[in-house]
């Protein structure tokens, strides 16, 4: 029954009286109520029976006893009638009242240890809401970490994934009937070593890219893909949970950039979190319908949500992020738009909001009950303490772009070597407006400047050369990048294949005679390679692991200064107006 310890009920609640009266009278069990149930009662101890209280002794009146109580404050009657104080009451009456000072500090220790144990509950409670996958199933592989700069900081590279899981409550939200489990938004963020700036650069899901290998829940690992959707990284292993390290392991190879850590969220957790911040703030450039959800559906049924600014969380807010259908031309790159505007949104909140540890915890507890994380960022500490390197920067600083790309048949392909010169920015420490922001903070302004001077190298022009691609290593995916940074200097790429042996070390351009003047063309596109002369007639690319490593390539040759209007051009700023930019085609 509610509001009542075990055992109550209406006739006996109460019976027991733990009265302290009782207890002065003797050290005994405090007696029964007279309608009590029975209790064996020892006769043979003193005292009062069941039922009768004893009372101090009334003194005689009048006499020098009563003159010294009556001097003492503590004499028998007077003028109101009332009978003398017995002993008991009298000690009582004596105890000085307790001192206010006391009475604070104790109500301070008690409160503080509540606090320290409400904080010890708190933290337990996210410890256990957190999980982490393998990180042995991360590749041997993998880019070196960025090194400090000359302030003693680095920055950092966050891969957020939002998983469209299909298991436990996520089908409800929107998951669909099938099992396992897809990355539906991918987004690498870099936060820049002066943590002033940050950019996210989202990944087209139906982007046509190569998958190195992966393990599989079993222990085994997978062997490379070449050409398939990057969004088909998450599923491999098919588990309801996904597999973030395939993910990872494709982001590093695609972007030669160390990821230092990966936090996936999925359906259930991403409804949380913009309950979580009281709702995000979006716009709609038209009025969303029922068949706008679910194209499958023979009507277009009653408006969902109407058009323009309005505020979502839950349900609403995952609709918002995932809608494809009946905005612009219903294609993943015009989704992008509206999940970097919902980014924008939500960090904007999250600022408002104030980034204490007080705001965040409430936010910390509904991400991590549908989190999966890093080893790197396995408990609350490490999770609050990433929250709050990111407390200083100014949401105009904050940016989202799209990979540039391009179309290729139903599904898009990376565009080289724009897509190129974006990753070597990153990893370069470079803003997007050419800043080096490894410099910004201990450099003067005229020094930053000159640092992003434009450089005035020769474009390299491949018109009317053929090159084969050999991948000389173990690493997955080389040749694909390599032919399309030749691809796109107008080289003509006859072959794309692994090497004869995958054990070199560095990258070779291979010529037969009189092509020495073509062969250094393809050099200078790859800077750092090395010229072998051939008996053989054609042009040979060999990719060595310093192409691997980053030390030669492509990437490597890019110019310093802003970056192009297709890397850039398209970027947002998180104070932008939300509705601006949320739609495409």
């Amino acid at each position: 029954m509610s509001g009542q310890r075990a055992g109550a009920s209406e006739n006996d609640a109460g019976w027991w009286r733990d009265d302290a009266s009782y207890q002065d009278d003797y050290d005994r069990d405090a007696p029964y109520r007279d309608d009590a149930p029975h209790r064996p009662y020892r006769e043979d101890l003193p005292g009062p029976r069941r039922g009768e209280r004893e009372r101090p002794p009334v003194p005689q009146q009048g006499g020098r006893a009563e003159a010294r109580r009556a001097q003492q404050g503590r004499g028998g009657g007077g003028d109101d009638g009332e009978p003398p104080l017995g002993r008991a009451e009298a000690r009582r009456a004596r105890k000085k009242p307790r001192s206010k000072k006391k009475i604070v500090a104790w109500v301070a220790v008690g409160t503080l240890g509540l606090i320290t144990v409400a904080g010890g509950a708190v933290y337990l409670k996210l410890s256990g809401n957190i999980k982490s996958f393998d990180g042995d199933a991360l590749s041997k592989d993998r880019p070196a970490a960025a090194s400090p700069d000359a302030n003693g900081h680095t920055p950092v590279n966050i891969l957020l994934i939002g998983s469209d899981s299909r298991s436990g409550d996520n089908k409800d939200l929107g998951g669909g009937e099938d099992g396992g489990a897809r990355s539906d938004t991918t987004i690498l963020l870099h936060v820049y070593s002066d943590h002033k700036h940050a950019v996210g650069v989202s990944f087209p899901r139906d982007a046509l890219v190569d998958i190195p290998k992966c393990k599989l829940p079993n222990g085994t690992w997978t062997k490379p893909q070449t050409g398939v959707m990057f969004n088909s990284a998450f599923s491999v292993g098919n588990t309801d949970t996904g597999n973030p390290a395939c993910t990872q392991n494709t982001v590093e190879a695609l972007t030669n950039i160390r990821v230092d850590h990966t936090m996936v969220v999925n359906f259930e957790g991403f409804a949380a979190m913009t309950s979580a911040v009281g709702g995000v703030n979006v716009c709609l450039p038209n009025a969303i319908y029922e068949k706008d959800l679910n194209p499958n559906l023979p009507k277009k049924g009653k408006m969902l949500y109407p058009k323009g600014e309005q505020n979502v969380k839950g349900q609403a807010a995952l609709d918002y992020v995932r809608l494809r259908h009946g905005i612009g031309d219903g294609s993943d790159i015009g989704r992008m738009k509206r999940q970097q505007a919902f980014m924008s949104s939500l960090i904007k909140s999250i600022k408002t909001n104030g980034m204490s540890p007080t705001n965040l915890l409430p936010l910390a507890d509904a991400a991590t009950k549908s989190m999966i994380v890093d080893p790197g960022l396995d408990s609350p500490t490490k999770l609050i303490s990433f929250a709050m390197g990111l407390k200083d920067i100014d949401l105009h600083n904050i940016k989202f772009l799209t990979t540039p790309w391009k179309f290729a048949g139903e599904r898009v392909a990376l565009l080289h070597p724009d897509v190129d010169q974006l990753w070597q920015a990153l990893k370069a420490d470079r803003t997007l407006d050419g800043q080096d922001a490894s410099a910004s903070a201990g450099a003067s302004p005229s020094a930053a400047a000159s640092s992003a001077a434009p450089a005035t190298e020769t474009p390299v022009n491949g018109t009317g050369i053929k090159v084969g691609v050999y991948n000389g290593t173990t690493t997955g995916g080389l040749g694909t990048k390599a032919a399309a940074a030749l691809t796109a200097a107008d080289f003509t790429v006859t072959a794309k294949t692994n090497a004869s042996s995958q054990d070199h070390d560095t990258t070779l351009v291979q010529y037969g005679p009189g092509q020495k003047a073509q062969a250094e063309q393809v050099a200078k596109l790859f800077p750092g390679a090395t010229l072998q002369t051939s008996t053989k007639a054609g042009i040979s690319l060999v990719l060595g692991k310093d192409y691997a490593g980053g030390s030669v390539g492509a990437a490597s040759a890019v110019p310093s200064g802003p970056l192009p209007t297709s890397v850039a051009g398209g970027a947002r700023s998180a104070d932008d107006d939300p509705c601006s930019n949320v739609s495409y085609g």
